[in-house]
């Protein structure tokens, strides 16, 4: 995650930014950095402090759901970011958000593991 929110305000800032839609009033540029520093601090978070890990899980995978819309727009405007240069990739993209939201549910500890009987 939080090489993931570097990458936003560094290397790869130009590819995040084709993943904002353009129908969202605001500039692409800030939702990145926002969206970057969000990231970063959910994984220092989800590292840092064990003790909220169910909390910080619960928080990315609701930034997860929340940015898909983005990844719906890269399908649908075929912005070719991050390699995803065809419809089909662009599209199987889109299945794996849905891992994402998962994997930040599990490293949340979701569900929790039931005592054995």
């Amino acid at each position: 995650m939080s090489y993931a929110g570097i990458s936003h305000l560094t290397t790869m800032r130009e590819e995040f930014q084709a993943q904002v839609p353009t129908w969202l009033p605001v500039d692409k540029d800030t939702v990145v950095v926002a969206s970057g520093v969000a990231e970063i601090g959910l994984g220092v978070a989800l590292a840092a402090f064990p003790a909220h890990r169910r909390l910080t899980g619960v928080a990315l995978a609701a930034f997860y759901t929340a940015i898909f819309p983005g990844n719906i727009a890269q399908y649908a405007e075929q912005n070719g970011a991050f390699g995803l240069d065809t419809d089909g990739k662009r599209l199987a993209r889109l299945f794996g958000q849905p891992v994402l939201i998962a994997a930040a549910l599990w490293a949340g500890g979701i569900p929790a593991k039931r005592p054995r009987e």
